[in-house]
């Protein structure tokens, strides 16, 4: 592909070199360059691309895009400078394959919470009426069922694009992603007009080095979804919603589980029975009638309202929502497990104060005989969030069982005594159990009828990080090897 041809919709300023050259690749990793390719150099928070300009020549670059000055190069490299690396990058890339986004009709899901879950039930909704459907988020990809890694949420916009294209040429006629604020913060998503925008909820979270400076800038970030989408859906139940989509360009439609909306939930009612932990909605407006879900909780009806919100604004007829919403199991997000007792035990990723009490409060709802939790803490992260959740788990549980996470390079003993400090807000009980796969089997073992028992922290994760090691461990896995002995 010619350079010029890749600039097109990119503003930008010839510093030296000849903009019909042929490409033969798009780079912004140096050590990915091949001869005749051209290199982006990125600012990221750690290093810079601009550094490796001579580690690129040498592999064979034969342009480059720069927002710095550069010293001058030879006459026969090419260099483009932009205001902005990265959005260059994400505009390069959607030329580079063809602009696939156009090409199917796309959905973007934001929020602090519930994106995974979300994103999983608006593509069950739409396989159930009929279509192929791509997804981007959390626990990776997936093209129909095949699924495959990603690093980020909202990965790289380079990868972006090359998903998008893998989607649109195995013939997928949707995409619904995960549109994180760090996608936003960093252009991942830039050029892009999304045909759906949709708007979640928003508490603090992701502010820090590395990630957002305030919570101004982090709601910011969020907002930038209403500034490229053709249709804006938006949970009027939030407080920041209004803030969220002020300066949109497009028009909002909205969900409820309190007010008028375009798509009201008026009744969410607890349905529990052996290895099914659910709920029935009723709806009244875009959507009208009851329909089955198979997660339980008020956040999930709202996950659900979202989902059945956008996808009736498609022409999706309510029966298929209520197919696709019965039987939806989403990895990781109150993931109930079989098990051949009479109580409930699930997995669910809630790894901060606020997401636990939404769940612990969720489950507690239900009545339990007993409400166990069971989790740890991250290491090298706040103690503060740590006594947090200590005092949450010992607000709603009746008894807490302290693991291990994803410690890093601290002790499973320290992180757990600052748990300790929040339990005792509570006079909360406890038992300590550093292996997590030892726990499991231990709550297991000394589960009672009627109890539901939470599998905090982890989710979707296959892994435990310790002391810069990720070793390969599966809560599910546990769970089902553990009974299969029993």
């Amino acid at each position: 592909m010619k350079l010029i041809e890749l600039l097109r919709e990119l503003d930008y300023t010839l510093i030296s070199g000849d903009m019909s050259i042929e490409l033969t690749g798009l780079e912004y990793d140096s050590r990915k360059v091949q001869p005749g390719s051209l290199f982006v150099c990125l600012t990221g928070f750690r290093t810079d691309g601009h550094d490796y300009i001579p580690a690129a020549l040498e592999k064979g670059a034969r342009a480059l895009v720069v927002e710095k000055d550069i010293p001058p190069l030879p006459r026969e490299i090419t260099v483009i400078q932009v205001r902005d690396s990265r959005y260059a990058l994400a505009l390069l890339s959607a030329a580079w394959f063809g602009w696939p986004a156009r090409k199917m009709t796309t959905i973007a899901l934001t929020g602090t919470k519930g994106k995974t879950t979300t994103a999983h039930m608006v593509k069950a909704i739409l396989e159930q009426a009929g279509h192929k459907v791509g997804m981007i988020g959390t626990i990776g990809a997936m093209i129909g069922d095949e699924k495959i890694p990603t690093k980020n949420t909202t990965p790289e916009s380079y990868e972006l694009h090359a998903l998008f294209a893998r989607m649109a040429e195995a013939g997928c006629t949707h995409l619904v992603m995960e549109a994180s604020s760090q996608g936003f913060k960093l252009h991942r998503t830039a050029g892009i007009q999304f045909d759906f925008g949709v708007f979640l909820n928003l508490s603090p979270d992701h502010i820090g080095a590395g990630e957002h400076a305030d919570f101004g800038e982090y709601l910011h970030c969020k907002s930038m979804l209403f500034k490229q989408c053709r249709v804006g859906v938006a949970n009027m139940d939030d407080p920041y919603w209004t803030r969220v989509t002020d300066g949109a360009v497009c028009p909002i439609r909205t969900f409820s589980q309190e007010g008028p909306a375009d798509l009201r939930i008026t009744k969410v009612e607890e349905v529990r029975r052996p290895g099914f932990l659910g709920s029935e909605i009723t709806a009244t407006g875009l959507v009208t009638g009851t329909v089955p879900l198979g997660m339980p909780g008020r956040f999930n009806a709202a996950n659900a309202a979202a989902s059945m919100a956008v996808t009736a604004l498609l022409g999706v007829e309510p029966e298929a929502m209520a197919r696709a919403l019965t039987s939806i199991q989403v990895k990781g997000r109150t993931q109930v497990l079989p098990t051949p007792g009479h109580y409930t035990l699930l997995i669910d990723y809630a790894h901060n104060a606020a997401s636990m009490e939404n769940l612990l409060s969720m489950l507690k709802g239900y009545r339990p005989h007993r409400l166990i939790c069971l989790f740890g803490g991250g290491g090298d992260r706040s103690k503060l969030r740590r006594y947090d959740m200590g005092e949450i788990s010992a607000k709603y549980a009746d008894l807490t069982v302290l693991t291990m996470d994803n410690p890093r390079s601290e002790s499973v003993e320290a992180i757990n005594e600052d748990i300790k400090v929040g339990l005792a807000r509570h006079d909360g009980a406890y038992v300590s159990i550093p292996d997590r796969a030892e726990a499991i089997r231990w709550v297991i073992d000394h589960a009672e009828d009627g109890d539901i028992i939470a599998l905090i922290g982890k989710g979707h994760e296959e892994y435990q990080e310790i002391q810069g090691v990720k070793h390969f461990f599966s809560e599910e896995q546990v769970v089902r090897d553990y009974l299969a002995r029993t």
